[in-house]
């Protein structure tokens, strides 16, 4: 083999790999070759090394205000109310793992400095939060977007002679979807403008010199091709290749300054290639909104959409997107939890379940006047051990349409096997699986997560479930 043909056969090899785990490949759209020469880390570097964060959010707090008539401009949280927000989540919280309260939408993200960045949520300093935070062992994380535009046209970006203004779309220039349509809410950064680099460079460093290393950036699918299932046409949508050129830059940056990148409302095209190779988590469901069994397997079972929402229930969503998740992979977002919105507590197990099983965030939006008797569903060690692990399980089957759907199952790093079986179904169902059929030889010791109760050994496990209830255990070796 000559030396071309070597250098040639090592070259598709990078790009498979790098396809195949996800990097942040330093590329020019609009030269289609290597930039080279930047800080963003290296390309062949996989960028899904983290556990699935378990966080609080302010989600709830929001949605309620809002379902009560208070306008986003209005909306706000103030210091004394974060103080007890943030006491509560440092006491019967962060002992479990959860580590951070993240801010969301709703409430003004105002620019107040001359960066052109967001400073402020509502009335609140982030600075001041920050601290606040880590005064009590907590991290915050930041809802916003590399790719909005804050600050006033005049704005300089940092380290250029390039105005905000200049990064925006012009007509007759930028090629979009939809030409005569204005962007509904957002200002948006057109990804190809000479400036974006930097402007998205200069976002994750901000944040990063605050203190954050969580951004959760929403609304991606109105930026691809302004298009929304619910709304129609909602913007001027920029293009698959802007999208691209935009996520490059968003994960080489957030790699570069060591940020989780959390990708919401993405539409999820060519089966997520995109975002499963440039984000570190993507949405996969429909939002919470009112929440409850509804949202988390009821409302449009079996329909997979081709744009986002994809899926407007949780459990179709973990199921259909478990094809490109797994360990070293990019991580399932199944949206928040709001237990108080479940009516059982066989509901509140399954919501717990599925979201570790796939390996999701567990991310609280119940809110400490909200959350009931129902801490204890939040603070089940055994099964919060499979986010520690960063376990990642699949189902029997992942049709939507097949009940083997509702039988999960995956390995532990030190050789134990979680399988869960649930039932979606109003009426008590029985659920039985061979551990053969999973790969697993042999009979094996039971331990339920749930009941914390060893069941003895077996090859297999025959139940009845209760209306939407489930089992999850974990299987060690019997002894010979």
């Amino acid at each position: 083999m000559n030396k071309r043909k070597i250098f040639f056969s090592m070259n598709i090899l990078v790009i498979v790999l790098a396809l195949f785990f996800g990097s942040c490949q330093k590329y020019d759209n609009n030269e289609g070759k290597d930039q080279g020469g930047t800080d963003g880390g290296d390309t062949e570097e996989n960028i899904h090394t983290y556990k699935a964060p378990l966080y609080w959010s302010v989600y709830e707090y929001c949605w309620k205000l809002e379902k009560q008539g208070v306008s986003n401009e209005n909306m706000d949280i103030s210091e004394q109310e974060w103080d007890k927000i943030i006491d509560w989540v440092a006491r019967d919280l962060k002992p479990y793992g959860y580590d951070m309260i993240c801010t969301d939408g709703f409430i003004p993200m105002i620019a107040d400095d001359d960066s052109g960045y967001m400073t402020r949520y509502g009335s609140m300093d982030l600075k001041k939060l920050v601290a606040k935070c880590k005064a009590k062992g907590l991290k915050l994380g930041i809802y916003d977007n590399p790719l909005w535009l804050h600050g006033p046209d005049n704005t300089v970006i940092q380290g250029t002679d390039i105005t905000f203004g200049e990064l925006k779309y012009k007509a007759g220039t930028d090629k979009v979807a939809n030409p005569d349509k204005n962007d509904l809410w957002f200002s948006w950064v057109v990804a190809t403008r000479k400036g974006a680099k930097e402007y998205i460079d200069g976002f994750f460093k901000h944040f990063s010199e605050m203190g954050v290393n969580y951004i959760r950036m929403d609304f991606l699918s109105w930026y691809e091709n302004g298009s929304d299932r619910g709304l129609g046409v909602v913007g001027r949508g920029y293009g698959r290749d802007v999208y691209k050129q935009a996520l490059q830059y968003i994960c080489e940056s957030a790699q570069k300054y060591g940020v989780f990148t959390s990708l919401v409302m993405p539409h999820l095209f060519e089966s997520a290639a995109l975002e499963k190779e440039y984000g570190n988590m993507v949405r996969i469901v429909a939002d919470t909104g009112d929440g409850g069994w509804g949202q988390f397997s009821d409302n449009d079972r079996g329909k997979i959409y081709g744009s986002w929402p994809n899926s407007m229930n949780m459990f179709d969503g973990f199921i259909h997107w478990s094809k490109i998740s797994g360990r070293k992979k990019v991580i399932l977002d199944g949206d928040f939890i709001r237990l108080n919105t479940f009516v059982t507590d066989e509901e509140k197990q399954s919501v717990i379940s599925l979201q570790l099983m796939a390996g999701g965030p567990i991310t609280v939006a119940d809110q400490y006047s909200t959350i009931g008797d129902n801490l204890k569903f939040y603070q089940n060690e055994e099964m919060l051990a499979l986010n520690t692990d960063k376990f990642v399980g699949k189902p029997l089957s992942s049709s939507i349409i097949d009940a083997k759907n509702q039988i999960w199952y995956g390995q532990m790093a030190n050789g134990d096997w979680i399988v869960g079986l649930f039932n979606r179904d109003s009426s008590a169902q029985s659920r039985s699986v061979k551990f053969a059929d999973l790969g697993i030889k042999g009979k094996m010791k039971v331990r339920d997560l749930w009941r914390h109760a060893d069941e003895g050994e077996t090859d297999q496990l025959n139940v009845k479930l209760s209306a939407h209830a489930c089992k999850i255990v974990r299987l060690t070796k019997a002894a010979n």
